[in-house]
This record gives structure tokens, sequence and C-alpha cells, in this order.
């Protein structure tokens, strides 16, 4: 690929990758993305991932917790951080002229975090309430729940927080443990968006990153369980019935995952006019919430539908979801529609791209994954080259109905 559509991507001495996109703007996002998550994690210690990202703000050999957080929203900016399945985000936004405040404190906590027992006690309780919080929450466990149905046995299957018995057996060791093992130069990428130059951002990067890192980057992860579809159903007390179907899908380097990722919003994408959007909610008012999700793995991908109806509902919607999935593997998507669907999907992602952070973060994920970031227009091409016969191979390939696994929850 031509340089002129890549960002490029410099490395330090000590391996670490940087990234930096130059944009004229009163407030800037700088992120030390880590190429480690759930699926990293030993299974009788489920959750220590999310609980590393989550002790990583409670004091370093320079700071109490208390000034860690102050640190930065004394200026006016934001801290905060998130775990996935394969990787760990830990970012701020703030001012563009504190640029070295925000890059210097996320360095101390990367290199110098303490992680002291007084903390890690009590950040525990806080993360079961936050397991506590998702099991009331029909809506957000069931996206939980389909991943362990897609992915039993496996790692990718795990909740990211944990459950209750594993967290309890997490101690400092572990983490410590995980760090060495898994925050290692050639897992991180820094990735920024903001109004420095990248001369300026390479210099901070030297300045405040550019130390040693100790530990082992010899990691092999375990390979993805063979898939059997399977149904099961919950009865939870719910005033509705929530229901997904599953199937294992195409992973980050498969040649039919930009096709899928359209093809995913044109079925059940944000916009209403999504076709099971529309024939579910819009045409015949069997739902309210109706939504299609991709979510590729670097080695597997999971494609699920998420539908909120009346439990004598059920049937009728799973039917309604074969028959749409069905129309686009036996028909191909039309000029007008094709041409639709894509500047459909390209103004979402320029509208969601406004947004500097969700921007930031996705650069330094294609840094962490694929070594390149492309440019803007570059991507946009990807997505104009995709052809109706590569979308109707992706669906045919996916929405295989004997394939799916289903999951509800009903009273």
């Amino acid at each position: 690929m031509a340089m002129s559509e890549t960002i490029p991507i410099f490395t330090l001495n000590n391996g670490i990758r940087i990234i930096h996109k130059e944009v004229h703007s009163p407030v800037s996002h700088f992120g030390v993305l880590v190429n480690a998550g759930t699926r990293d994690e030993p299974e009788d210690r489920a959750g220590l991932a999310h609980f590393t990202e989550h002790t990583l703000f409670k004091g370093t050999s320079h700071r109490t917790s208390l000034q860690v957080t102050r640190r930065i929203e004394n200026a006016g900016g934001e801290l905060n951080a998130s775990t996935a399945k394969e990787e760990t985000y830990l970012h701020a936004s703030f001012l563009s002229s504190d640029y070295p405040r925000a890059m210097e404190l996320l360095s101390d906590i990367l290199f110098n975090a303490t992680f002291p027992e007084k903390e890690l006690d009590r950040e525990k309780d806080v993360v079961l309430e936050e397991i506590n919080y998702y099991r009331d929450a029909p809506y957000e466990l069931i996206f939980d729940e389909i991943e362990e149905v897609a992915f039993s046995g496996h790692p990718l299957g795990r909740n990211i927080l944990g459950t209750k018995k594993s967290l309890k057996q997490i101690h400092r060791n572990d983490i410590l443990g995980f760090m060495k093992r898994h925050y290692t130069a050639d897992h991180i990428v820094l990735s920024s968006v903001g109004n420095i130059s990248s001369d300026t951002y390479i210099k901070y990067c030297k300045r405040f990153f550019d130390f040693p890192i100790s530990g082992s980057s010899d990691r092999v992860r375990q390979p993805v369980s063979e898939y059997v579809p399977t149904l099961i159903r919950k009865k939870k007390n719910t005033s509705q019935a929530h229901l997904m179907l599953c199937n294992r899908a195409f992973s980050f380097y498969d040649k039919e995952r930009e096709a899928f990722t359209l093809l995913t919003n044109l079925m059940g994408g944000p916009a209403l006019s999504a076709q099971l959007n529309r024939v579910i909610r819009e045409k015949l008012g069997l739902a309210y919430s109706v939504e299609a999700n991709y979510s590729p793995f670097t080695d597997s991908g999971l494609f699920s539908v998420y539908i909120g109806c009346e439990k004598v509902m059920i049937d009728r919607c799973i039917d309604l979801v074969y028959k749409e999935l069905s129309k686009i593997c036996s028909k191909k998507l039309g000029t007008a529609q094709l041409h639709n669907a894509k500047k459909q999907f390209l103004g979402q992602i320029a509208i969601t791209n406004e947004s500097k952070l969700n921007e930031m973060l996705s650069v330094g994920r294609s840094a962490l994954f694929f070594d390149e970031v492309e440019t803007s227009e570059s991507s946009f091409r990807k997505v104009e080259a995709i052809t109706a016969e590569e979308i109707m191979e992706a669906a045919n390939r996916i929405f295989v109905p004997d394939q799916f696994s289903t999951l509800i929850y009903s009273n």
C-alpha cells in the first residue's frame, strides 16, 4: 500500500509504536492501547484484565490514587479506561495546551503503578457491584452471555468482569504477573489525535515513554474452540422477552471482513431503515429494539441479532430474521440499494469520527492489530469498491440458519 494512503507509525527505541493525527482543536486526546484482554487471563482468574485496568489508576510510586485523578481533572480533563476481549485502553482527553501533563500522567500510570493492597480490596467491592448491576440489566447481560454461547469453553466467551468467585481469587501478584507478561513494548501503541505537530508529539513520547520495559512477550493465545450451535432459554422476571441469535463470523484478517461489516450495517445498523428494523419494528410493530452486530477478533468473529419483544412474538421474530437473512443470500443487492448502503455507512463513520476521542481509539486500534493506519480517504475507497457479489458471498458464508445459536430470556 502506498505510504500516501497511510498515517505514519513510528517506533521508539524500546519497541513501543506511536501514531499521531494532527487536528486543530482546543481539545486533544491521547491513549495507551495494549494488546491484552480477557482472552489472555488464566481461567481461574477470570476478570484479571479488567481488574488490572481498574487498579492501574489507584496510585503510583509518585502519586496517590487521588493525586492521579486530580492531576488531569484539575485542568478540566478526563481520564478513562476500558477492557475488551483482546485489548485494553487507557486514555485522556484534555485542553491541547496540556499535552505534557496528560502524557506524563499516563506514563506514570503505565510504568509506576503500585497496586496498593488497601486500594485493591476497595476496588474489588466496586467491581462486585458492577457485576451485580449487569446481572440486573438483562439487555446488557444477554450480550455477554451470547458470547459465552458462541465461544463456550474458550476465553473469548468469558465475561469481561469475571465472576464473583474468580474476582475474589485475584491478588496483587496476579496483576503484576499479568502486566509483566502482556504489557510489553511490542503489545503497546501510543495513539494521539490533537493540536500539536507530529515532531512535538514524537518528542513527548520519547521524553515520557521511551524507557526499557521488562517482561516476556512470548505469548501464544489459545485457538478458538469448535463451535456447536445451541438453543438456550432462561427464565427471567422481565416485562419483555430478550432474544439473541448468533453465528461465528470473520476475523480481523479475513478478506470478507469489510464486505460483512457493510452487510451487518445494512441488515441491523443504527438507522431506522436498516432491513431488520424496517420489517420487524417499523412495518409490523413487533419490537421496540432490533439490532445486528458484528465483532471481529484476531482469529474469529461473532455476528449477532438482538430483539426485545413480547414473549408470544419470539418465534415469529425468529422466523422473520431468518427470512430477511435468506433474501440477502439468494438475491444480489441492486445498484441503487448497494449505493445507498455504502453512502449511509460512510456517513455514519464520518459522524462517529467527529468525536476525536473515537478517532484516536480507532487509529490506535488499527496500529495495534494491523501495524498500519489508513487515511480516511483510503478507507472510504475500500468501502466504495465492495461489490454486490462480495456481499452475497459473505452472507452465504455466515447466514446459515442451522449454524445459528439462540439465547432467550423470558418470564
